[in-house]
Formats: structure tokens, sequence, C-alpha cells
């Protein structure tokens, strides 16, 4: 099974991964998980309230006998515990909001610290004054609403949790179809490159022709290459 940090840094470095190699699409980024509650701020105000009425508690008033012997060790190790043993736990709960590895031992302390104060107030009932056995049934309440809010925190918690890794399972999933699709498509056929053309040779203008001087006289000057002698003329008797 792959844990929620690594779903994470997966998707992370996955554009990395799959660049180069095709497009896939875009990833969807996980919602944000809500803040969990913190465990302190749903017990504290209930785990005082149980500790100053086990404390105002008159056990002397009790009836004698066993039941109120019993009683009186339960209070003691109550109040003990809330100074020692369950503080701690709390703090690791708070230090690491939803996680269940710490969450999971508070609540099972708190389940067990439950089960003490529900017996000294059925031996109130029992054999306690009225005044007293009322004031133990309202902080027993309200330490089993507290105790309820805490699961239903956690409950909240884990179920955020496990949607947001499914979601990111489900996003990788997507990432790897499509990368899959990529490589199996064919290559495309290489396109034929063509050489260009050579530049066309321009050609030389043909030299300019000097103009031929112009006769001096008015008569036509005899053609280059044609004096011939006019042949003599016979002379005419006298």
């Amino acid at each position: 099974m792959i844990s929620h940090a690594a779903l994470i840094s997966t998707l992370t470095f996955a554009p990395l991964l799959l660049h180069g190699q095709g497009t896939a699409p875009a990833a969807q980024t996980p919602a944000p998980l809500p803040a969990p509650v913190a465990p302190s701020t749903l017990l504290h105000p209930a785990l005082t309230v149980v500790e100053s009425t086990l404390n105002s508690v008159k056990i002397d008033k009790w009836k004698k006998g066993s039941i109120r012997e019993e009683a009186a060790n339960n209070i003691k190790a109550v109040l003990d515990d809330l100074k020692t043993n369950l503080p701690p736990l709390i703090a690791a709960a708070d230090a690491a909001p939803g996680a269940l590895s710490k969450s999971i031992p508070l609540m099972k302390h708190i389940d067990a610290l439950y089960d003490v104060v529900l017996r000294i107030e059925e031996a109130s009932r029992v054999a306690g004054p009225s005044d007293q056995s009322d004031q133990l049934v309202a902080a027993l309440k309200k330490f089993g609403d507290a105790r309820n809010d805490l699961y239903d925190s956690q409950q909240q918690s884990a179920a955020g949790q496990e949607k947001q890794v499914s979601d990111l399972q489900a996003t990788i999933k997507t990432r790897e179809e499509a990368l899959a699709r990529e490589q199996s498509k064919p290559a495309p056929e290489p396109v034929p490159c063509t050489p260009p053309k050579p530049a066309a040779k321009k050609k030389r203008p043909a030299p300019a022709k000097s103009p031929q001087a112009a006769p001096a006289t008015g008569t036509q000057a005899a053609p280059a290459g044609n004096t011939q002698t006019p042949p003599a003329q016979p002379k005419t008797p006298q």
C-alpha cells in the first residue's frame, strides 16, 4: 500500500519523469484538508470540570463501607492520572494533528479514564449525598460529550486523509495510463528533407559601347574597309 507521503512525493516529481515522453493530462491538485481540532481544545474544558468536581467530593460524608472505600481509591487514581499520565498523551496528539498513531493511544486512555469516573458516579448514587452525586453526573456527562467530540474529530480527519490518498492514487493512475498511450503510438514517418536549390548566378551587364566621333564635314565618311579607288574615266578626243 502506498503511503500518504509517498504519493505526494510521486506527484511532485511526476512532471519531471514524464518530460520528453509525451504529454500527460495536467494533475489536479488535491484539495487541502481542513485543519483538525487539537485534542486539548476538545478535552481540557471537560477534564477541568472533572478534576474540580472530584476535588470537591467529601468522601467522609458518604455511607461507610466497601463502596465508599473503592470510590475514594478511584478518585485518587483519577486525580493522579490527570496530572501525570494524561498530559503527555494530549501534548503528543496536539503536536501531530490528525496522526492516528498519536491520537489512538490518547483515545484508549480517555476510554479507560471515563470508565473509572463512571464507577465513581455510580457509587455516589448508592453511598454519597445527592448534591455530590448530581455534581458527578454533570461532570461525567461533560466528559462523555468531550470524548465523543474527540472521536468525531478523529473520524473526520481520517476520512479526509483517506479521500486525499484516493485522489492521489487516481491521479497517478491517470498519468501512467496517458504515458502508456503515448508510448504505444507508432513513430511518425520521417519527413524527407529536400536540399535547397542553388542560388541563380547573376549575369554580368554588357560593357557600354563608346560613341563614334562625328565627321568633321557634311560628307559622310566611307565605311571602314570599303576604300576602293573608282575606275578612271576615258578621255574625250579633241
